[in-house]
């Protein structure tokens, strides 16, 4: 327990060094249409290779970030860096591709976030329309009509939003109906427990998502057996390592340069 305090008290004094001088970058998880298999988005993910610690985790980054008062800066950053390589994907003739960013509930406080957003895209020539923030369904439990203004300030933008880890909170099914949400992204422990456990509960959340007209993406995806169930349960998009891990920004232009390669096995060449 000290040698964590320790660590977590380390990462704490160097994150805002590690914001402000670069040592943070970004990895891009593609999304593919899950009948297709082409590549329709990418979800902009946080890395962290302290210089001596290693490697850190975005969970342990995103939570450190929120104690100690920097998620707002680096939530900022996060926005900057991916509107600017969302144009550089453009400039490369990649057009049309939806990019994914994660919000954090503590972020919903921060009053200039939504015109922060809003400048980073017009400064970078995006469309609001293929910004997509994700957020969690435990911010639909604190302060629901201030974070209710929030989410609508970003609609009126022209900005989608996703719910995340969708079927792991609490929140009413009623928010669906009642906030400017287009799409939910199922929980990674669901996917991963097809066949099995996960089925059922996969398929209950795509019929109430389409009831809803909501489209779904399908985290962890890892095999074609996934792959299969979710096609034939109506599942829209998927991300997982059956389509690829997340990819520096260079390897991701390479992988948009050619299309769904490089393929994760011949099965999957097969069903594609």
């Amino acid at each position: 327990m000290n040698e964590e305090m320790q660590r977590r008290h380390r990462i704490r004094n160097d994150l805002r060094r590690a914001i402000d001088g670069g040592e943070l970058e970004l990895r891009y998880q593609p999304q593919a249409d899950s009948r297709s298999l082409d590549i329709v988005g990418v979800e902009a993910l946080v890395r962290w290779q302290h210089p001596e610690l290693g490697w850190v985790p975005a969970t342990e980054i995103v939570s450190i970030a929120e104690e100690c008062g920097l998620i707002v800066p680096l939530g900022r950053w996060v926005v900057k860096q991916a509107t600017r390589q969302a144009q550089a994907w453009r400039e490369q003739g990649f057009h049309g591709l939806r990019l994914a960013i994660n919000v954090s509930p503590r972020q919903a406080r921060d009053e200039g976030f939504v015109d922060y957003v809003s400048t980073m895209l017009e400064r970078t020539g995006s469309a609001p329309g293929l910004l997509e923030l994700e957020i969690t369904e435990s911010l639909l439990l604190d302060d629901t009509e201030r974070n209710q203004r929030f989410l609508q300030r970003i609609r009126d933008k022209g900005i989608r939003l996703a719910i995340d880890d969708f079927g792991t909170g609490y929140s009413s099914l009623a928010y669906l109906q009642r906030l400017p949400i287009g799409q939910l992204k199922i929980d990674m422990s669901f996917v991963r427990a097809i066949p099995g456990d996960g089925a059922p509960i996969t398929t209950a959340i795509l019929a109430m998502a389409h009831s809803l007209r909501l489209s779904v993406v399908a985290e962890g995806v890892e095999n074609e057996t996934q792959l299969e169930f979710l096609r034939r349960a109506g599942c829209d998009v998927i991300q997982g390592y059956l389509v690829s891990k997340p990819l520096t920004a260079a390897r991701m232009s390479e992988f948009l340069r050619r299309g769904m390669a490089p393929r994760q096995s011949p099965e999957l060449r097969a069903l594609s």
